[in-house]
């Protein structure tokens, strides 16, 4: 007697955006091909943080033509993290893949990380294969990721492959509040220390063809190591990700925390 067909999970495909109005769109439709071949629940989200070129207008004319793809548009710029969490709680469905919209990375090879997803997995990490970037990036990214493992105590090898696939079920547990690029960090500490399963898949890294990055320059990474700095003392030294809330309290009656805006 035949067997039911299992029924494939939803996908959620979302790219941060921020000047990328060069690469933006062919990343768009990349996914979209991607994607309808790996299930026929999926969405596609453009998340446009406060971009000053034609990103925004670009993103639009995708949603108009592609009914799989929303926009959500920020006023204004609110950073790396900020696009990340505007990304994850736009999403609708039970995966959610996420890669920048820079090009960097091929979207077509999120088909590794969802053959990588089965019952015992609930994130598939992407990580480098190359770094495909100048040589001063390529040494500040190796002693950032080798610094930030050893005071974190990650055991993922590369924590900053913006290139990855979650069940959407761990935001259930696990709370994203920077809006810098440290959020790779604090996601990936938190997501460890909740006892989540993480496998790994190596992925290819491209040279950056249009724009330029927001992160290498002298006062980003003074900036980037005061956030590290104040992260280790909240996740590991205090350990706050780990409290337990304080019983008979609501989450309405717990009084709102200044967020923090690093």
């Amino acid at each position: 007697m035949p067997q039911p067909a299992t029924r494939k999970p939803g996908l959620t495909v979302f790219f941060p955006a921020y000047n990328d109005s060069g690469t933006i769109a062919s990343l768009v439709i990349t996914a979209l091909q991607t994607a309808r071949a790996l299930t026929p629940d999926f969405e596609v989200i453009i998340v446009d943080d406060g971009s000053a070129d034609a990103t925004a207008q670009i993103a639009d004319e995708l949603a108009r033509t592609y009914p799989e793809v929303r926009v959500v548009h920020h006023g204004r710029n609110r950073g790396y993290g900020g696009a990340l969490q505007s990304g994850f709680k736009a999403a609708t469905r039970d995966l959610v893949f996420y890669t920048d919209g820079d090009a960097q990375y091929d979207p077509s090879e999120m088909t590794r990380l969802w053959d990588a997803l089965d019952d015992s997995v609930d994130l598939v990490n992407g990580y480098k294969i190359s770094r495909s970037d100048p040589v001063h990036r390529i040494v500040i990214g190796r002693v950032y990721h080798h610094t930030v493992k050893l005071l974190f105590g990650l055991n993922v090898r590369d924590v900053d492959c913006d290139f990855r696939l979650l069940r959407r079920s761990i935001f259930e547990q696990v709370s994203l509040e920077k809006t810098s690029g440290v959020i790779c960090l604090e996601m990936m500490k938190k997501i460890q220390d909740a006892g989540f399963r993480v496998a790994e898949v190596p992925v290819h890294h491209y040279h950056r063809t249009h724009g330029k990055s927001q992160f290498f320059n002298f006062g980003r990474l003074f900036k980037t190591a005061i956030d590290v700095a104040k992260l280790w003392v909240a996740l590991v030294v205090r350990r706050e990700h780990l409290r337990p809330e304080p019983r008979g309290m609501s989450a309405e009656a717990v009084p709102p925390q200044p967020r923090d805006r690093a």
